[in-house]
């Protein structure tokens, strides 16, 4: 996995033979440890960027059209910077290439005519973030908008033209992501504070490779189960309900409730535990958010389970949860760094017995966040 960008400025030069030299933007994925769908409840959350990046390469055409090529799916698209007013969501991957356009329109910012070729390495449908990355490194290099910025205006396209009702957890995290440490970030007023992680703490995110047809109504069902929640106790969010107050809920609406309100305090916890290097805390709060995930938010599937069971069982892994939005996608595991490789053939030789898949295994470090990559760098990434 990688991106080499002198292949890919190559490539531009290919597609669109006679443009200038383009600029290059980056954008991290992400890992969250802890604080899953907290964020449009308005709570806390502490995730970290991580090195794979997604790239968008863009360079002036002198008529009035937004040409993009994608070089995952090997798709061509272009509209008429006129007509992108009046676009609607099509179901496709450019939806979110039109969405950010569209959004930058409707926020007063003018875009000019170019040819744009996106180039990632976050992988697809793995909870790692994916969309969100390159809607920062689109925000970036279509509307030259700052790392500040580009959140809030990534984040409304993606809601308000593609439809999804997300949190700016992702978006955040991706421009503002710091080396090694976390973001420990109040979705309610947006203050955030890095959180230096431990060194002795190793991040490994294992994909499950599965992504159940529950993901995107799934998600949008429990925003809207939480938002009712918070309506029956007559509270702005669930961020400010108290556990001693959801026992006059509905069992299903209480379940909800209570994995939100313990989340948050959990996000607490594993911030103070990061802080004074307390590794076994990290792992039981995380092992503990999982449990709640499955049990009480019910956004947990039996492949992602198995994962984690299978990583706890490992000596040297502390904890192990899932992460994103749910129903398949990737689990985080924090573990020791002698017991790295003893994770990692556990869980490929497990759960290839278990579904005959074998799981892809990422390292996770804590990466920068959102930024233009200077000519002079151009690297191969990997």
């Amino acid at each position: 996995m990688g991106v080499d960008l002198l292949k890919s400025v190559a490539r531009f030069h290919s597609l669109f033979p006679g443009s200038p030299e383009p600029s290059i933007w980056r954008a991290p994925g992400r890992v969250n440890l802890i604080g899953e769908h907290t964020d449009y409840n308005l709570g806390l959350v502490l995730p970290i960027a991580i090195e794979f990046s997604c790239f968008v390469l863009t360079a002036p055409r002198p008529d009035a059209v937004l040409r993009v090529y994608s070089a995952q799916f090997g798709e061509f698209v272009k509209w008429r910077i006129a007509d992108i007013p009046s676009l609607a969501a099509q179901g496709a991957w450019s939806d979110r290439v039109a969405g950010v356009a569209w959004e930058l329109l409707r926020s007063g910012i003018a875009i000019g005519g170019m040819n744009l070729m996106v180039d990632s390495e976050v992988p697809l449908g793995a909870g790692l973030s994916s969309s969100a990355a390159l809607g920062v490194a689109l925000t970036m290099a279509m509307g030259g908008v700052s790392a500040d910025a580009a959140p809030a205006l990534a984040r409304a396209a993606e809601v308000n033209f593609v439809g999804v009702p997300c949190g700016i957890m992702d978006q955040f995290v991706s421009a503002h992501g710091k080396a090694g440490a976390g973001i420990l970030l109040d979705c309610r007023n947006l203050d955030w504070r890095p959180v230096p992680l431990p060194s002795g703490l190793g991040i490994v995110a294992a994909n499950s490779m599965v992504k159940h047809d529950l993901a995107s109504s799934g998600y949008a069902v429990r925003v809207a189960e939480c938002a009712a929640a918070a309506h029956e106790l007559g509270v702005p969010s669930l961020r400010d309900a108290r556990l001693d107050q959801i026992d006059r809920l509905p069992p299903l609406l209480r379940k909800r409730a209570r994995h939100v309100i313990t989340e948050n305090q959990r996000v607490q916890l594993f911030a103070q535990a990061a802080a004074h290097g307390d590794l076994e805390t990290i792992g039981r709060v995380a092992t503990e958010s999982h449990r709640s995930l499955r049990d009480d938010y019910e956004v947990s599937c039996p492949e992602i389970d198995f994962l984690v069971d299978a990583a706890c069982a490992v000596p040297g892994v502390l904890g192990a949860r899932i992460t994103g939005g749910g129903f398949g996608g990737c689990t985080v595991n924090f573990v020791q760094p002698d017991a790295l490789s003893a994770l990692s053939h556990t869980l490929r030789s497990r759960y290839s017995q278990f579904n005959g898949i074998e799981p892809e295994i990422y390292l996770c470090v804590p990466s920068p966040g959102a930024s233009q990559v200077p000519a002079s760098q151009l690297t191969v990434n990997s």
